[in-house]
């Protein structure tokens, strides 16, 4: 097990995803979480071309263009000496696959609604998954600076839909133009709402004092207001349960907190309770037995991988999230699947695009190997031991496009982009038995915008796709070779090659 410095690493370490239905502010929460942390001196607004500055999580060309994500990005900072491994993750169901792959390899996760929507579908979808793991959930309400759903129907949709009890942890006074900030029922306390679009790391702060009942309140709100939220909050306060650390941790109970990420209010309020209520690195199931971070041998696995990011160098990157033991520069380390000993020399942990050479990292951290082809999705490394991480989804494409080269002479450059854009999981390549033709699979149709997009900017090759005649891939197998050479020759024209 490890010693006292290990356990104090540990304990300083949350592992924490964003998940949301497309716009409800999670890119936007991102950026104000790295500004909080420090990491960036300002933030602007996430989809403001004009002035050329986006989101920090949003680094890929095609990102920046069109003002969504299409990809996880990881980021490490610090804030009140916690350590946080942050995921921000693609809202759009196109590119589920990515996000149901990062839900496996976090500890806990912020959930965040718009405020004037309530529970929408891909929320649903998201919170379906959390709950195959049984992953704690912190609910944001956020955009409270624009008109919304009254605060006591937003719970009652959470709880109905979500299957979550609720915990009110701030309460909202008033919302839209007259928002005015937020009472910490835990607390006591009031925040006033002062919004600043344009945020720097010198204005985080906020108008807060004592006491419901102090008659300031009355001055700065309004007395009606003052005494409407005095009403509703001794009604809150009475129906909503307490906080329950051990229902938290096994994901029946959500902390429920409100603001605006736009306005930088609220931020700070949904890190605290990350890092207060968050657990610390937990354990993994293997196929053989569960793998507890105090262990002293390293365990990691792939949960994604990322191609070209950097374009300089064209390089593919294997993000592993540490389980057990500790990373040290220069360490042996064992690639199960292919059952080789690799020396891992350089390493690195991330700020989205950006990474940094490490010298250590511990459980709960994801840290980024180079990737030369051999890595693949759910591989797992270790120091010896020969286990596999259980939970890492793989899955069927449902739609499928032919890829067509404008410039022909290219083919080659084709097919070896294709094949690293295929490491990491969100298309998949298939080669017809009988033809040239190259057939790409993909779960949402978005996904061949992205690869037909990163082909031209980060290869150089113009393509184009049209509709293939497939509906369905599977795959086959035989102990019997015979038995499938017979299947070959009888079925040639429905068979291909996949990438592998």
């Amino acid at each position: 097990m490890f010693n006292s410095n290990h356990e104090q690493e540990l304990s300083k370490r949350r592992t924490v995803a964003i998940i949301s239905h497309p716009d409800a502010g999670k890119t936007t929460i991102t950026e104000k979480m790295l500004l909080f942390g420090k990491v960036i001196r300002t933030s602007g607004i996430v989809k403001g071309r004009g002035n050329k500055k986006y989101a920090k999580s949003d680094w890929m060309d095609i990102e920046k263009k069109r003002g969504i994500s299409v990809t996880t990005s990881v980021m490490q900072f610090k804030y009140k000496n916690i350590l946080i491994n942050l995921l921000d993750t693609p809202g759009h169901q196109d590119f589920s696959e990515d996000t149901y792959r990062i839900l496996t390899a976090v500890d806990c996760c912020l959930v965040v609604i718009d405020a004037a929507k309530g529970v929408e579908e891909r929320t649903k979808k998201l919170i379906d998954v959390t709950r195959m793991h049984n992953t704690p959930i912190i609910t944001f309400i956020n955009k409270l600076d624009r008109d919304s759903q009254d605060p006591i129907d937003i719970l009652d949709d959470i709880e109905k839909q979500l299957e979550l009890n609720c915990v009110p942890v701030t309460w909202p006074i008033g919302c839209g133009k007259n928002f005015k900030g937020v009472y910490h029922i835990r607390e006591n306390l009031i925040d006033l709402y002062q919004k600043q679009l344009y945020h720097n790391e010198h204005l985080l702060n906020t108008q807060s004092f004592y006491d419901l009942s102090n008659k300031l309140l009355d001055q700065i709100i309004g007395v009606e207001l003052a005494n409407h939220i005095r009403e509703e909050l001794d009604l809150v306060i009475n129906i909503y349960p307490k906080f329950n650390n051990k229902k938290f941790l096994k994901g029946f109970l959500t902390p429920v907190l409100f603001g605006s990420a736009l306005g930088n209010f609220g931020i700070d309020h949904v890190l605290t309770s990350l890092i207060k209520w968050g657990p610390s690195p937990l354990s993994r199931k293997s196929f053989t037995r569960n793998v507890s971070p105090k262990e002293k041998q390293f365990t990691g696995f792939v949960f994604k991988i990322q191609a070209n990011m950097d374009l300089k160098h064209r390089d593919r990157i294997a993000f592993i999230r540490i389980v057990s033991g500790q990373y040290t520069k220069g360490m042996k380390l064992r690639h199960v699947r292919i059952k080789k000993n690799i020396i891992i020399s350089d390493a690195f942990s991330f700020l989205a695009g950006d990474r940094l050479l490490i010298e250590k990292a511990y459980p709960g951290d994801v840290i980024g190997l180079h990737n030369h082809g051999t890595i693949k999705i759910g591989d797992t490394f270790t120091e010896g031991e020969d286990i596999k991480f259980v939970g890492i989804p793989s899955f069927a494409p449902e739609i499928f496009r032919q890829i067509y080269l404008i410039n022909p002479l290219k083919q080659k450059q084709l097919i070896k982009g294709l094949i690293q854009l295929s490491e990491e999981g969100a298309i998949q390549v298939f080669r017809p038995i009988n033809n040239n033709n190259l057939i790409l699979g993909a779960i949402g149709i978005l996904q061949f915008d992205v690869v037909i997009e990163r082909l031209k900017v980060e290869y150089h090759i113009e393509t184009t796709c049209i509709k293939a005649n497939v509906v369905l891939a599977r795959w086959i197998k035989s102990k019997n070779i015979c038995s499938i050479n017979s299947f070959k020759q009888n079925n040639s024209a429905y068979l291909a090659y996949d990438a592998s």
